[in-house]
């Protein structure tokens, strides 16, 4: 079943990505020779116009092929012959709409719970240490060392990665920020205890819509930061996680969700879980193809940018020779991330 679910949501995933290129692809007038759903050997294939749709036997991702868009062409509506701008709108429309679909999926799930959790504090445990190092009942953190605070993720998120338990907050408090230092939480066998409670919001229209995007920014920002703490050595190679690793997330969340004794799973929460994870895949690979990167959506917009600047291309036959060997790296770097999935399951 976790494969099942893993297959679903990838697939989805990319489809829509490759969707947002064929879209925008069409919409600016460039020739696109095939859209195709899967990999390796095509089991449907149907030529409507001038575009070839399959779906192939693989469910392992997908493409969008355009005419011109590795390589020179004389034909008119080839991607490289058409305007900067058309090219870079199609070149991101990918990370666009696995953004959208991010967005689209918090927003059913969220309007589907029973409340919002805000990042307004409501309540304190007795002697809390966070209360008398300056917090109070109603501040509504904006900021924790530095990092705006969008969702209760985000201060959950700071709170776990911070080393002495001590943080400089800004709270809305009366309608005005106000600046806390060295706000203090009790620590317990190396872990920090969390010492008071936030409001829940009410389900509305406008709670949904805001919060939504709100958990859409905390979830593409995390990618960046998590990057950020590799590069520091926070984490480590071990610590990041693939399609085997998901599987396995896939997994643990289905046995969260099933009765000890009845067996039976929890379909409502399962639901809920998954939709979550999977707006949260979405919304890091939307994200994750803006990375600089060859072979990425962020690599081939570097490559227009640069042309924009020098107003005039770089060689197709440098650009794709760049393009092969990021390629050949994010491949190298997939089967580590793999192999090390696979020796955490052992």
């Amino acid at each position: 079943m976790s494969i099942l679910f893993a297959i679903i949501i990838f697939e989805v995933i990319i489809i829509i990505h490759e969707f947002g290129h064929f879209i925008a692809a069409k919409s600016c007038g460039v020739k696109v020779n095939e859209f195709s759903i899967g990999m390796g050997p095509a089991i449907f294939k149907k030529q409507k116009g001038e575009t070839l749709y399959a779906l192939r036997i693989f469910p392992i991702g997908g493409y969008c092929a355009m005419e011109g868009e590795d390589d020179k062409s004389e034909d008119g509506r080839a991607f490289c012959n058409k305007r900067l701008s058309r090219r870079i709108l199609i070149v991101v429309a990918g990370v666009i709409m696995n953004l959208v679909l991010g967005y689209i999926i918090l927003v059913i799930n969220t309007a589907t719970s029973d409340s919002i959790t805000s990042t307004k504090i409501s309540w304190f445990e007795e002697g809390a240490s966070s209360q008398a190092t300056g917090l109070q009942v109603g501040d509504e953190v904006v900021e924790i060392n530095g990092m705006r605070i969008f969702t209760a993720m985000d201060m959950s998120y700071q709170f776990g990665n911070d080393e002495d338990s001590k943080f400089d907050m800004v709270v809305k408090r009366d309608g005005k920020e106000v600046e806390l230092n060295d706000v203090t939480f009790a620590t317990t066998d190396d872990s920090m205890h969390i010492d008071f409670k936030v409001y829940p919001e009410k389900v509305t229209v406008g709670s949904v819509i805001t919060q939504s995007f709100k958990q859409t920014c905390t979830d593409g920002r995390l990618i960046y930061i998590s990057l950020a703490d590799l590069v520091r050595g926070r984490y480590s190679i071990k610590d990041l996680s693939g399609p085997v690793g998901i599987v396995d997330t896939i997994d643990n969340v289905i046995d969260s969700e099933r009765d000890e004794s009845s067996g039976e799973i929890d379909w409502s929460a399962l639901a809920d879980t998954m939709l979550t994870l999977a707006a949260f895949i979405t919304i890091n690979i939307g994200i994750f193809n803006l990375l600089p990167l060859p072979a990425l959506d962020g690599g081939r917009l570097i490559f227009l940018i640069i042309e924009g600047i020098r107003r005039k291309p770089v060689k197709p036959e440098h650009e794709g020779m760049v393009h092969a060997i990021g390629m050949a790296v994010l491949l190298l770097f997939m089967v580590v991330v793999t192999v090390s999935d696979i020796f955490k399951l052992i």
